[in-house]
């Protein structure tokens, strides 16, 4: 699966702040700006599976998954 999201990363004094615009929640701040895109990239990650995770289980059983393309 090649998703994108798009990441909004700035500098404030030594430290390097960033989010994700399209999962609200996953954010991170770091030293480098290099190390803030790695965080945000594993952030991010977990951040879907669990939220997959908290669907599945909501749905509880005979459930339908099916994908949505924009």
């Amino acid at each position: 699966m090649n998703e994108e999201y798009t990441g909004v990363l700035k500098q404030e004094g030594d430290w390097w702040i960033g989010w994700i615009e399209e999962v609200p929640g996953v954010n991170c701040q770091e030293r480098t700006r290099e190390e803030l895109i790695e965080s945000l990239k594993v952030t991010l990650r977990e951040a879907l599976e669990f939220n997959r995770q908290d669907a599945l289980s909501a749905a509880g059983r005979d459930f339908q998954e099916i994908k949505i393309a924009l």
